[in-house]
């Protein structure tokens, strides 16, 4: 996780920085979902593509932000091949029957200098409350007081038994973080 905050080598937004809301698009080649579990005595990785996403992002008022994102499940990869076809497999994410997870906001408030994001996953067809903590950054390279391309670093924990993906459950753990690195760009730039 540090390698990756690290890996961003970005400038923390203030909240107070734009007056209305804004229309972003993801940049999808540029952005990772990535995932830890525990497996056995250790803990693993794996990543998500992102499919879309909707954002609306007011950093004076969070309130008035909303996030729609929806990630491919069959493009899931884990560090082994054995752990990604458990991963996709009936028993788990069932990618075959449902191939996207999506999580969309039902509330976003200022949190220090980022934002709680509260919201609902659907994933395996059900629906669960979760929240994500978010950080705003200026991408490398733009100057200061630039919010035409930012990147979002979201953090959060989901329940795998909660949405019926309790499949392996005596090799891999019930607990899910994520680790979300979200680059966008202000519509219409």
């Amino acid at each position: 996780m540090t390698s990756l905050i690290a890996a961003i080598d970005l400038v923390l937004l203030p909240l107070a920085a734009l007056a209305d809301p804004v229309r972003y698009l993801l940049e999808p080649d540029r952005s990772t979902v990535g995932f830890t579990y525990s497996f056995g005595d250790g803990l693993d990785d794996g990543t998500m593509p992102v499919l879309d996403a909707d954002l609306l992002v007011d950093l004076d008022t969070p309130s008035r932000s909303q996030v729609d994102v929806t990630v491919n499940v069959r493009g899931a990869r884990t560090g082994f091949f054995l752990a990604t076809e458990a991963l996709r497999s009936a028993q788990v994410l069932d990618a075959a029957t449902y191939p996207t997870i999506r999580f969309r906001s039902t509330r976003v408030t200022a949190e220090g200098t980022g934002a709680r994001i509260d919201g609902e996953f659907t994933i395996r067809g059900v629906t669960r409350p979760a929240t994500l903590t978010a950080q705003f950054y200026r991408q490398q390279g733009t100057v200061p007081g630039d919010r035409d391309r930012l990147s979002i670093y979201l953090t959060g924990s989901v329940s795998r038994s909660a949405f019926g993906a309790s499949g392996f459950a005596a090799e891999v753990g019930d607990r899910v973080d994520l680790r979300i690195l979200a680059r966008i760009r202000r519509e219409g730039t």
